[in-house]
């Protein structure tokens, strides 16, 4: 591991928004489960995650165009998310933080109707068949989603990748959830409105611009939360 790895990982476990959970809350109560707004923002805001942050572009951003609204970041690579908590505290943003921990244990730190909705930016999109189930909105991951959503909450998707854009409005066709709306280039497409999608862009999409890639996009709502 080089030196500017340990540097970030070192740094982050002094971050006051930045929670390592240890292994076993994966099975056991995690001490912010259920009380989110009052055990750590201090407040009754929305919270509202972007899962797989990277390196938290959009929790960052979001943190900062809306201040009524709590965001946090999930993600496993502790480098990455190191920009995204590092930026947060040197904007001053209280209602900015970082999760540290894989995905599919999403359930175990939040409560039922804890979140008010979900953003999915760029994630792997795991093309290999046998990969389906890591698909970040695969059934098995909307299940999950399902556990920790309010009604009414939405999910959004922004990807470079044409396979996963086409295999998620399939699984919303066939899981009759509802589609508010998509795009299969969101640059050109001057109906998609949703605040900020366009203006905050993540360390990959700069770069998948710069090489001429289209971007896709879609908002959706699971069918018995609408």
């Amino acid at each position: 591991m080089g030196k500017n790895k340990l540097r970030k990982f070192a740094e982050i476990n002094s971050f006051s928004n930045v929670i390592q959970p240890q292994s076993d809350h994966t099975t056991t109560h995690f001490e912010y489960k259920g009380k989110w707004n009052k055990a750590f923002f201090g407040n009754n805001n929305p919270i509202i995650l972007e899962i797989g942050c990277g390196k938290g572009e959009y929790t960052t951003g979001l943190g900062k165009a809306f201040p009524g609204k709590n965001f946090i970041g999930v993600d496993i690579k502790g480098d990455r998310i190191w920009k995204g908590a590092s930026d947060a505290l040197n904007q001053g943003l209280n209602n900015v933080a970082f999760l540290r921990i894989q995905a599919q244990h999403i359930t175990a730190f939040f409560q039922q109707n804890e979140a008010a909705g979900i953003w999915l930016t760029f994630p792997d999109p795991q093309p290999r068949k046998v990969r389906e189930k890591k698909r970040l909105t695969s059934p098995w991951f909307l299940d999950k989603y399902r556990s920790i959503l309010a009604p009414g909450s939405a999910i959004h998707l922004k990807t470079d990748n044409a396979g996963l854009f086409e295999y998620t409005l399939t699984i919303i066709e066939e899981g009759k959830h509802i589609l508010a709306c998509h795009t299969k280039d969101l640059y050109a497409d001057e109906s998609i409105d949703e605040p900020y999608v366009k203006s905050i862009r993540t360390f990959y999409e700069k770069i998948f611009l710069a090489e001429g890639r289209t971007i896709y996009y879609l908002k959706f709502f699971l069918h018995d939360q609408r």
